[in-house]
């Protein structure tokens, strides 16, 4: 079995036009899978320098393989199974900005680099005051960005044609309008000039866009059947869906300029993501976060096995179609149709979507997915939505940590998050548990003690996963 590098495997090496904030699975599976393919279909001419970051990462294993890996997409296409690999050859390296600084910032002054994307979850966007213009790097990614902006903009004397396109991934609701205002608070915390923030303004562009690709990660199940298929011992591949969307709220220039639609992919230019990210957060990426830890805590493993379970399928059912989908205001029938097609995508027979991976940063992604919904619910129904509330207690009792069966589970999440979670959980008082997590303002920018009901509710279902355990808990409210 041959390594994988570009040596084993040559190919072509393009101009490097694009930094990358993030080296998982997601953005291997669905932005640089899109470059690959602009590259070989709309004449993009341009690889992707990945950079790290947070401290530990993996641009070493990328690095290894000199940027090389394999994509396996499955699924369902037109009702034709899909089952493809392709190596995917844009990544031209990757950089760790902890101990390359300088390598980092001398990306800024590469004329030809346009376009900076990221996929930080949902926790990257966000303003640290603690950061400084000459930390090396900056803690958090829009004091990195911020950072590698100021040294373009001296590089090249604030050129108008040396802005940066910068498309946000993370699953926030105008990520792009969030990551602005972002490094404009550090321009001004760190008094960078006016001219400098002119050519912000003017020179560079922060979209916002939607994405959507369910993408499972590294196929270990069948690691060893792909190593046999493709001849190379690749340790990066990743697994994927065939569906994938990405709308991109930006004018037809960025569309010139970054061809996707023009190599035939399902990517939109438009004035507004709102009503595609509404009907995706809600519909898709809300039960995502809620079946997780229920489904896991009842015995299961994957979405699929969740999906089609008698009960926790009945409960996926109810939080999309009784209770989210009662949010929404597009037309009933469109709504189910999304709705039918995600579980649909839920299903698909070749995807082995493990929750477990599902859970990182589960406090971040339930406030931006599903709580949005449940007050929506509470506001139009009068009553609070059993089936989110249930979800809240999953990741709440997840975060418990300690044994299921055999499994050790393992929560990863802010530190401060879980270490007040560590906490409360020695109180061993479920009201207590329940006042605390719902008072984590850090956690939801609120006190949710205010929601009306939601403390007692919150406090029952704790106290009935303790007691009954999580699969009878979830047959107590179908």
């Amino acid at each position: 079995m041959k390594e994988l590098n570009r040596k084993t495997a040559p190919n072509k090496i393009y101009p490097e036009k694009v930094i990358q904030f993030g080296e998982g699975n997601f953005l291997r599976a669905f932005v640089d899978w899109i470059i690959y393919n602009m590259n070989e279909k709309a004449d993009f001419n341009g690889s992707v320098v990945v950079i790290q970051p947070i401290e530990n990462g993996m641009v070493d294993m990328l690095n290894a393989q000199d940027g090389l890996y394999h994509l396996n997409l499955q699924g369902l296409d037109n009702g034709r199974e899909v089952d493809s690999i392709q190596l995917i050859d844009v990544i031209s390296r990757g950089l760790n900005p902890y101990t390359q600084f300088d390598e980092y910032l001398k990306l800024a002054e590469n004329p030809d680099i346009r376009f900076v994307i990221s996929n930080t979850t949902e926790a990257g966007i966000a303003f640290d005051p603690s950061c400084k213009l000459d930390d090396k790097p900056a803690k958090s990614y829009p004091g990195k960005l911020t950072q590698l902006l100021y040294h373009r903009f001296k590089t090249f004397n604030g050129a108008q044609d040396k802005g940066f396109i910068i498309l946000p991934c993370e699953l926030i609701f105008h990520n792009g309008t969030e990551l602005k205002k972002c490094i404009e608070q550090y321009i001004e915390l760190w008094n960078l000039d006016e001219d400098f923030k002119n050519w912000f303004e003017s020179a560079c562009g922060v979209y916002s866009t939607l994405v959507d690709r369910i993408v499972p990660g590294y196929p270990k199940d069948t690691i060893e059947e792909i190593h046999a298929r493709i001849g190379y011992n690749d340790k990066l591949v990743v697994k994927g869906e065939i569906f994938h969307l990405w709308v991109i709220e930006a004018p037809e220039s960025v569309a010139k300029e970054f061809p996707a639609d023009k190599a035939g992919l399902n990517v939109l230019f438009v004035p507004s993501e709102k009503p595609y990210h509404d009907r995706k957060v809600t519909l898709l990426n809300g039960p995502h976060t809620v079946l997780s830890p229920v489904g896991y805590l009842s015995g299961l493993n994957t979405v699929k096995e969740i999906v089609e379970d008698d009960v926790t399928g009945k409960f996926v059912n109810k939080v999309m179609f009784d209770e989210l989908l009662q949010t929404l205001d597009l037309p009933k029938e469109e709504l189910e149709k999304f709705a039918n097609d995600v579980l649909d995508r839920f299903r698909n027979p070749f995807v082995k979507h493990f929750v477990t991976s599902i859970m990182l940063n589960s406090f971040p992604k339930y406030k931006t997915r599903d709580l949005p919904g449940l007050k929506i619910y509470l506001e139009r129904k009068g009553e609070l939505p059993s089936g989110l509330v249930l979800g809240l207690a999953g990741i709440v009792t997840y975060y418990k940590g300690g044994k299921r069966g055999e499994d050790t589970i393992v929560p990863n999440d802010d530190a401060a998050i879980i270490d007040l979670l560590n906490k409360l959980w020695a109180t061993g008082n479920t009201a207590e548990i329940a006042k605390g997590v719902l008072g984590a303002e850090f956690i939801w920018g609120e006190d949710l003690n205010n929601v009306a009901g939601l403390t007692q509710k919150l406090t029952g279902y704790l106290d009935s996963i303790q007691d009954k355990g999580m699969l009878e808990t979830v047959n107590s409210i179908l």
